[in-house]
């Protein structure tokens, strides 16, 4: 590494770990990067703690076939490839031929910056950007936070995806006029950050998961609308506590198959069974699903007579989200963010792993499960 004074010119090399699509198949690498020159408002942060998400994964693999997985390259350079089934390569035909790197968030110690920023040298900050799966990241110091005095790499390394969406889906609602929330895998760890905002703001939140421990997991934590989507009786449930809440709104990270559907007719039912008067166009209650996921990469299934005619179907983006939100909105999330960042928005890893693990193909395959309890997170600085 070189430095010169002010830091304007530099050179710094590191390692980045990146996701490419070429012909059918998807390959990742650790690829050695050199940092350059630094504008005045750039820093250069050292990369010691980035989580990951399973946007993260969306990226880094993506419609890959985890069966075709193999190893490539050597010891010093690992590289993993995999087959894209023909059924999925249109989902990436846009980025084909095209390397990426992977990381949304991350957290790190400054170690140079631009003339302007010398205040930020030693500093440890969070990141929002992209890139963070890295030795080193250079930035804009408007897309890094200053952590408090006490917090760890580890724990500001997740302040923004995880918290600010489960804060966006609450802003949401209230700006469309729903009172009630309904949620899928709710198990996760933005699932029990929204299960805590929907408790101390007094929003009733219907959580659905897929087994009995993740029931308890939310009960735990003071959840009062549990569902198990497995029970024989599920979909009888549902109707009950949405019809109970008066919930109108659903935020899904399932994506495929017909759980949203399910959700929508469960808020119709309920809406008629208000209904005093019939209406061959069912009720007039307008219904919200939001697809923000996709744990299930098969087509979604809408059975859309089983809703009545006022709804819509829509994806949600968290940057989209705050663009539109305007700047007063956002830092009023971003306080509320750093005021519980040891409490509501409290991220535990259950491992926490080298950049080069994390193209160990056993690694890759335990992360990618996306199992609920088990939150990787990447120290670049191990190995």
């Amino acid at each position: 590494m070189t430095v010169e004074k002010g830091c304007k010119r530099m050179s710094l090399t590191g390692r980045e770990l990146r996701s490419a699509v070429s012909d059918g198949v998807l390959r990742l690498s650790l690829d050695e990067v050199v940092i350059g020159d630094l504008a005045p408002d750039e820093i250069v942060v050292r990369v010691e703690a980035a989580p990951i998400n399973p946007s993260d994964l969306g990226l880094l693999i993506g419609p890959a076939d985890l069966a075709s997985m193999r190893s490539e390259g050597s010891t010093g350079q690992p590289a993993l490839a995999f087959d894209i089934p023909e059924a999925r390569r249109a989902s990436v035909a846009a980025r084909d031929g095209q390397s990426l790197s992977v990381g949304n968030e991350g957290a790190g110690t400054v170690v140079a910056a631009g003339e302007q920023a010398q205040d930020w040298m030693g500093r440890c900050v969070g990141m929002i950007g992209g890139g963070m799966y890295a030795d080193l990241r250079k930035i804009r110091t408007r897309d890094a936070l200053p952590l408090p005095e006490g917090v760890t790499a580890a724990e500001g390394a997740a302040l923004t995806v995880n918290p600010m969406t489960a804060l966006g889906f609450v802003e949401t609602a209230r700006a469309e006029g729903h009172s009630a929330i309904v949620h899928t895998a709710a198990a996760s760890s933005l699932g029990q950050m929204l299960q805590k905002i929907c408790a101390s703001d007094g929003i009733p939140l219907v959580n659905i998961v897929r087994s009995d421990q993740q029931v308890q997991l939310l009960r735990d934590i003071g959840a009062s609308i549990v569902l198990n989507s497995r029970d024989a009786d599920f979909k009888a449930q549902l109707v009950d506590a949405v019809s109970a809440t008066g919930a109108t709104v659903a935020f899904d990270a399932i994506g495929g198959g017909s759980l949203g559907s399910d959700i929508m007719r469960a808020m119709e039912k309920g809406a008629v069974n208000r209904m005093t008067e019939y209406s061959r166009y069912g009720s007039s209650s307008f219904k919200q699903l939001y697809t923000y996921g996709a744990l299930d990469l098969s087509p979604m299934v809408l059975d859309r007579l089983a809703f009545g005619f006022q709804w819509s179907v829509s994806g949600w983006l968290l940057t989209p989200f705050l663009q539109k939100a305007g700047a007063e909105t956002v830092m009023r999330m971003r306080k509320r963010v750093f005021d519980e960042l040891t409490t509501t928005f409290a991220t535990r890893y259950t491992k926490t792993i080298g950049l080069g693990e994390a193209l160990e193909p056993e690694l890759l395959r335990a992360y990618e499960r996306k199992a609920t309890g088990e939150k990787f997170l990447i120290n670049p600085t191990l190995n």
